[in-house]
């Protein structure tokens, strides 16, 4: 039962804020440097990478861009965006409010054709509007999906769903996109979340809609397992990144997080 593997939600509502609040602490050097006009190179992710060792560990997707960088401030690719400290944010706070044990440094970075991405339940995409796929990758997420893994895919808005969708069917020709409601389980899987109007692309009502939240059921089914989640019209791990900083109100930051220990949470359930 959830209830008996992780702490209590009121007490998990209280330290939520708390924990954001200390995140101020965390990476304050890096911080510094602003939001804006930073000169950004492609991160060294290899870095970062842990070997299996029973924590979790968040994973993120590299895709080639050709030639495009996405959304990085200064340079870098869509698939970086907000990398590692939206990983190390949430992980702090998976750590504080759960009684999940992961690797608090980040996450790995893996290409989707990599076999090494079955022994990661979770997996994150960053800008798919900038997403490109060989017919290795796609194969490889098919199956990685199938299997029982489980895709967030966050940070792009109006016309970027074109090219999502388009390499989202090379992985899942089938599939059919559910626009979700607060009543879906992964909103109450740890945290209730009864509103999805709060967030929105970079703290601001995007003129190509509000942020709308899709899935991808096995099978189809909206009954069945959920095996993609899709924030369109929304960025959270750009809440992620920047909870320490004051640039968004607290309140969005606590929103971010709700979703994204939800996503992971529904993700180790199901």
């Amino acid at each position: 039962m959830i209830g008996d593997r992780y702490v209590g939600r009121l007490a998990a509502r209280v330290l939520l804020v708390a924990v954001v609040l200390a995140a101020a602490l965390v990476d304050s050097a890096e911080s510094q440097r602003g939001r804006r006009g930073r000169q950004l190179e492609e991160p060294d992710f290899s870095r970062y990478n842990t070997g299996y060792d029973g924590r979790f560990v968040f994973l993120r997707l590299r895709y080639n861009t050709s030639g495009s960088f996405g959304g990085y401030f200064g340079g870098g690719p869509g698939w970086a965006h907000d990398y590692p400290r939206a990983e190390r944010h949430l992980m702090k706070l998976l750590s504080e409010l759960t009684s999940i044990r992961p690797f608090m440094d980040g996450g790995n970075v893996l290409s989707a054709d990599d076999p090494e991405i079955f022994k990661y339940p979770v997996a994150y995409l960053s800008e798919p509007g900038f997403w490109t796929l060989s017919d290795e990758e796609a194969t490889n997420l098919r199956n990685y999906l199938l299997k029982g893994g489980f895709l967030i895919v966050d940070d792009f808005e109006g016309a970027h769903w074109i090219n999502f969708e388009a390499m989202m069917r090379r992985v899942l020709p089938d599939a059919v996109f559910v626009e979700l409601d607060p009543s879906y389980p992964i909103f109450h899987s740890f945290f209730d979340i009864d509103s999805l109007e709060y967030l929105t692309y970079g703290n601001y009502r995007s003129a190509r809609g509000p942020a709308t939240y899709y899935g991808i059921f096995e099978n189809n089914d909206p009954k069945g397992r959920l095996m993609v989640i899709v924030n369109y019209n929304n960025d959270i791990g750009d809440y992620w990144e920047w909870s320490d900083t004051g640039f968004f109100p607290i309140e969005l930051s606590n929103e971010a997080y709700k979703l994204g220990i939800n996503y992971i949470v529904y993700a180790l359930t199901h």
